[in-house]
């Protein structure tokens, strides 16, 4: 069953902290459900689908449930398949109410990794003997940075890749986030200061890896005709696309991503092409995160996303294919080590017309947002949405 029109993004709020001390991770996620209903107009009473991820705290959507007082659910999901878990969700809750399980859908992410002093990229986690592939990969000394290391230098050798084309991804998300005010890195830096930054783990810098933020965000998923009564702008979900990568026994390419399924699921659904697309929301963890994508999503071939991403080609009003006005992951907010929610928002913002002026794309009809849960040199989840405003 085809998803494309069955369903429309109504609200959407993205919390404007980077930093809560003072909130409890369930308080982060009732005021971006708060948000985010005050944004569509509407009431959690007439809330009937409630989708959340690993990031809820407790049990999930019973936890959540009755802290926001969601009292007349018809649907859950808490689906987990780490940053890119929203945007699967925003497909999930679309084929809910499509067959009926619901009608209105909302979507919560939040968390503190900042205020816990999660050092995310770059610790080794304890070693869980439950997760059947920790007792391999936790004594060789498996990080998240190193893990997108990986990835990083063996595009690098089978495609020439260069740090210096790698660099272009935070200079294009620093130019956007210098208009954003909320952004944790509002300067704007240069190819030289990315690659001149401190290793972290070779080939990648400092500059190439993203913020660790608290925050959070919502997204509100209802009916058409629901969509048609609330005097908003109308973002139907035209497309979707969900896939998981893993190890494949040890055959595994580090240079693509699950991206290459999800992507093509999307536009088959959407009926649209790469071209098409006016804007992007693309995750970025690391930049290899973005260049690997933008080449599975078919935005350009496979080896030519240095290329594609040089001089300035993702800056808005520059570039051919502007990517994360709000400044993004790099720059901006990841919330709760999980960045798929950020990326639906903005895509939002942009197709309704509400980016900021400096970053916003002329006539932006056609947008897409795509995430990637877990770990790009490792097993990990891949979601596409293809959003379309309606006249």
């Amino acid at each position: 069953m085809s998803l494309r029109g069955s369903a429309c993004i109504v609200g959407a709020f993205e919390h404007p902290t980077r930093k809560a001390p003072d909130r409890s991770t369930a308080q982060l996620h009732a005021e971006v459900a708060w948000g985010a209903l005050q944004d569509a107009g509407l009431s959690k009473d007439d809330v009937d689908g409630y989708f959340c991820a690993g990031d809820a705290p407790g049990m999930g959507p019973l936890s959540m449930a009755e802290y926001l007082g969601l009292d007349r659910l018809r649907h859950v999901d808490s689906t987990d398949i780490g940053g890119s878990s929203p945007i699967a969700h925003v497909a999930h809750a679309a084929a809910a109410i499509a067959t009926g399980r619901c009608n209105v859908a909302l979507i919560t992410l939040a968390g503190r990794p900042r205020s816990e002093g999660q050092a995310t990229g770059t610790a080794t986690r304890r070693q869980d003997p439950a997760i059947p592939d920790d007792q391999f990969e936790i004594p060789m000394g498996r990080t998240v940075a190193a893990a997108y290391a990986m990835c990083a230098m063996r595009h690098m050798h089978e495609f020439g890749t260069t740090s210096e084309q790698l660099a272009w991804i935070k200079v294009a998300a620093s130019h956007h986030a210098q208009h954003n005010p909320h952004a944790m890195l509002r300067k704007v830096v240069t190819v030289q200061e990315v690659v001149e930054s401190p290793l972290v783990a070779d080939p990648l810098h400092r500059l190439d890896c993203c913020v660790i933020s608290d925050g959070g965000g919502a997204l509100i998923v209802a009916r058409p005709e629901i969509a048609r009564s609330l005097q908003r702008p109308v973002v139907t979900v035209r497309g979707t696309g969900e896939a998981l990568k893993n190890h494949a026994g040890g055959y595994n390419d580090l240079t693509f991503s699950g991206a290459r399924w999800s992507g093509a699921r999307a536009f088959e659904e959407a009926g649209v092409t790469p071209a098409d697309i006016r804007y992007a929301s693309i995750y970025d963890s690391f930049t290899i995160t973005v260049l690997i994508q933008l080449e599975d999503l078919g935005f350009c071939a496979k080896g030519e996303g240095g290329r594609f991403v040089a001089d300035g080609n993702l800056i808005s009003g520059v570039g051919k294919l502007p990517f994360n006005t709000d400044g993004g992951g790099l720059c901006s907010n990841h919330p709760a080590n999980r960045g798929g929610m950020t990326k639906v928002i903005e895509a939002v913002r942009q197709l309704r017309g509400e980016a900021h002026p400096a970053v916003q794309v002329k006539d932006c009809g056609l947008a897409l947002a795509h995430g990637t849960g877990g770990l790009l040199g490792h097993r990990h989840g891949s979601a596409t949405v293809i959003l379309e405003r309606m006249a």
